[in-house]
């Protein structure tokens, strides 16, 4: 017996203990239920609301395929179908699809990885109301009829403000920057927390493969999210003040939109695939009762699946002109990922070859997804031929192909899922009759509507027309299309038909009653806010199986970390490889700091609409005042950590080392604004070398010895910074708060020359895209040197109050990332705005 199990013998009563767990960790109600940053909690609110923005969408595809089920037929103006066309498209990607399988993770990583929540639960809970009032803003331009009409992608100049001069695309521009700003602190959130939070003993290799899933599927987020969060800034900063970034006649380019738009878009579709094959490769292994085959090679697939997707984004511009050896390789990139996808579908099959598969009902929407996605996978590889491609582009074909590769990717294993886990969510079990009927229902519906699509697409019908005449052959497949449609419709009701009853008649669940492996069953049914009264040890990757009666021995406080007198929130702080516990990680309780900033980060969202700068600028500073205070109550605060001690035998508390997670998550962040950064820094070497109109300014006022000067002081600051942890390791922290009073005097003094450097610069902006350009790097340098500034004099007044010193000092550690994160932006803009263009002989 190890230390740590020594440590961890019961010596209190079962049912005692769960009431002193439930004290701490317990959800408050009423009006202060709005505080609840309990995974849990979080990852029902994102389900239910995904799903209520996916029968809105749904309500809005009902719509379009009444309007193409006859020609000639109206039932909406060219205006309103318009509306409906790109909202529906909008809804079913940005506000259903991404954030239902990051509140399916947020739901059961930790139970999954045995955690008692994820790493960062104020996150969680920030991220959940920017989706909320994201997708509240964007649907609320419908009603007000001023949604957008420019498709689901905003392609310029389409969606500029000289061909939609109204606020339809701002709206878009907006509402879905808001809603990926939350898709992005998911991913940071959901990263962290698989690599540090797996009880003791749970290395990469024990992993469930979800938990693989769903970490691959994060960093894409983190990687992929950013170009189109840039692009939106861009084309809203080009509405709103005339920066002329996709306009040809002034040096942008509309095609550089395209370019950012599927950066993100083609990882999109593998984001939303992967977490469903995380789905069927763990519910497979349950109905079979036997391992996966060939893990190993699934874990291969899925990280070569992440890695090649990002290589993939001219896949959707094949018809814009792009040289033929960029085809070449796009194309031939394009069938590649064909091939890890390949080896993930051969296991599933060798499994149920293998096993003795059951059919209950989320076996069928398993089957049912092998049959759906395979087709959709087979379509895409057409799709991937140039000369194919060029034939189908545009046309129902691919409206057919991308909803067999979304919805069988994604919706089928959802479902599966969704029945797989409904007695998590409940205690109770579904009906296995109205399952059996929904899932008939969908999936004829589903296949009538959209198989005979690849039909009219071949004969040639394009998408995006609001009606058509008769006699081009299009008159019976689009009404097959359409009662197919409403089957569908019909299926999807009776499926929350059987969600609401089983709620009230559904038959009380046993403990793990579909006889699962992973850890999530080992909860109460419906689990507690904690999940796990003591965390055990995992020596293999099928803790339920290798021991069913886990589930009874952590409810009886039979393992780890079971103390909660301290008044704490704690899990395990493990080792990202190995899965060895490191440190005890304490955890922030209820709080109203993410939603009153949500709800600041609305306002400006709103006066930004209306053209309300001066409310738009006091929500910005409101919103900064207030995650400000939200970060003095962290580390060594007595608001975060009431008492310091472990228990004997228990690792430092994460505050008191020099690795806590708010390392891991200042890095993962600074690698999503990195992704952003290096897709401006993108934009500008290919306005320079494919704008047709691009302009360099004769005579610029932009001070290179400036800026070489800024950038000299800043390495000095960094390197002092540097330091500064290296003195605490130690233990001579004793001039610490003098040091980090020092490096702000030199911060601020650069961030002063930074900003003198811009408004001295005469920029031109409303004229030509290389000075608005210039305009966002020195402004994107600028605000990111002042908070590091701020955050350094932050660290001081933390060293002032006794939160920060060589009994806590990891928070340095932290800021000095932002340091060094600066410090290469800064040299990078230097070298992109002052050298480069003088070495092109531009400037």
């Amino acid at each position: 017996m190890t230390q740590l199990d020594q440590s961890s013998k019961p010596s209190t009563d079962p049912d005692q203990l769960h009431d002193q767990f439930n004290e701490v960790w317990g959800n408050p109600r009423g009006w202060r239920a709005l505080t609840i940053v309990n995974h849990t909690t979080i990852g029902l609110r994102f389900l239910v609301t995904g799903a209520v923005f996916f029968l809105i969408g749904g309500l809005m595809a009902m719509l379009i395929r009444t309007q193409l089920a006859l020609p000639g037929y109206v039932l909406m103006e060219p205006e309103v179908y318009n509306q409906v066309f790109t909202m529906h498209g909008s809804v079913m990607m940005f506000l259903f699809a991404v954030p239902m399988m990051e509140g399916l993770a947020v739901y059961l990583i930790p139970k999954m990885i045995g955690a008692r929540d994820l790493i960062f639960p104020r996150l969680s809970s920030l991220g959940y109301f920017c989706y909320l009032f994201g997708g509240i803003i964007l649907l609320s331009s419908v009603f007000l009829g001023v949604a957008p009409k420019a498709g689901w992608f905003m392609y310029t100049p389409l969606s500029s403000s000289a061909h939609m001069p109204g606020v339809n695309s701002d709206f878009w521009l907006l509402g879905i920057t808001f809603v990926e700003i939350s898709a992005v602190s998911a991913g940071v959130e959901l990263v962290v927390s698989i690599l540090r939070t797996r009880t003791n003993g749970m290395a990469l290799h024990k992993m469930p493969l979800y938990a693989w899933y769903i970490l691959v599927m994060a960093l894409m987020i983190v990687f992929g999210f950013p170009p189109l969060i840039l692009g939106s800034i861009l084309l809203e900063l080009e509405r709103a003040a005339g920066l002329p970034f996709f306009d040809a006649s002034k040096g942008g380019d509309p095609v550089l939109w395209q370019h950012l738009f599927w950066l993100f878009g083609h990882p999109e579709v593998y984001i939303i695939f992967l977490p469903g094959a995380g789905i069927v490769s763990t519910l497979l292994p349950v109905f079979c009762q036997r391992p996966l085959v060939g893990y190993r090679w699934v874990v291969l697939g899925v990280l070569t699946t992440g890695f090649l997707s990002f290589g993939l984004w001219v896949h959707h511009m094949f018809t814009v002109g792009i040289p033929a050896l960029a085809l070449g390789f796009f194309s031939a990139a394009s069938m590649l990922v064909a091939i890890p996808t390949g080896v993930q579908i051969f296991a599933w099959i060798a499994t149920l070859w293998l096993g003795k598969p059951v059919y209950h009902v989320p076996m069928l929407w398993l089957v049912g997804f092998l049959i759906v996605f395979v087709c959709g996978g087979l379509t895409g590889v057409m799709v991937a031929l140039v000369p194919f491609d060029w034939q189908v582009h545009d046309t129902h074909f691919i409206v057919a192909h991308m909803h067999y590769v979304l919805v069988g990717g994604m919706f089928f294993p959802l479902m599966a899922g969704l029945y797989y886990w409904l007695p998590h969510f409940s205690g109770r079990m579904p009906s296995v009759r109205l399952g059996r009927w929904g899932f008939w229902l969908v999936f004829i519906g589903f296949n009538t509507t959209f198989l005979i699509m690849h039909w009219t697409g071949l004969i040639g019908m394009p998408r995006r027309v609001y009606t058509y005449d008769t006699g081009l052959g299009w008159d019976l497949p689009n009404l097959i299309s359409s009662i197919g449609s409403f089957i569908m419709a019909i299926g999807i009701g009776t499926i929350l038909l059987d969600i609401v009853l089983h709620f009230r008649f559904g038959q009380p669940a046993k403990t793990n009653p579909w006889n699962a492996d992973t850890l999530e069953w080992a909860t109460s049914l419906p689990p507690s806010p904690y999940n796990f009264v003591s965390l055990p040890d995992i020596t293999d990757r099928h803790p339920l199986w290798n021991d069913p009666d886990l589930p009874h021995s952590i409810a009886r406080a039979e393992h780890s970390l079971k103390a909660i007198d301290h008044g704490r929130r704690e899990t395990w702080g493990s080792d990202p490889l190995s899965g060895k516990v490191r440190e005890v990680i304490h955890l922030p309780g209820n709080s109203w700091w993410p939603f009153v900033a949500s709800v600041f980060l609305a306002v400006l969202c709103l006066s930004l609409l209306n053209k309300f700068y001066w409310v738009a600028l006091i929500a910005t500073v409101a919103t900064l005042i207030v995650l400000f205070r939200w970060s003095w109550e962290n580390g060594a605060h007595p608001a975060a950590a009431p008492d310091a001690q472990t228990q004997p035998g228990e690792p430092p508390l994460h505050s008191r080392t020099f690795d806590g997670p708010g390392l891991w998550g200042m890095g993962v962040t600074l690698l999503a604004n990195g992704t952003l950064y290096l897709s401006l820094l993108f934009g500008w070497f290919y306005l320079w070398t494919v704008s047709p109109e691009w302009m360099v300014p004769e005579h610029s006022d932009l001070n290179g010895w400036l800026m070489l000067a800024s950038a000299v002081l800043l390495t000095i600051g960094t390197m002092w910074m540097r330091l500064v942890p290296g003195r605490l390791r130690r233990g001579s922290g004793g001039q610490l708060m003098l040091n980090l009073g020092a490096i702000t005097a030199i911060g601020a003094v650069q961030w002063a020359m930074l900003l003198w450097l811009l408004l001295t610069a005469n920029l031109k902006v409303t004229e030509t895209a290389h000075d608005a350009v210039v305009f966002v790097i020195l402004a994107y340098g600028l605000i990111h040197c002042g908070l590091a500034t701020i955050l350094t004099l932050l660290q001081t007044l933390r060293v002032m109050y006794g939160y920060v010193g060589d009994k806590a000092p990891y928070e340095v550690v932290v800021v000095e990332q932002l340091w060094y994160y600066n410090l290469g932006v800064i040299w990078s803009a230097y070298a992109a705005i002052v050298l480069f263009p003088n070495a092109w002989g531009g400037a």
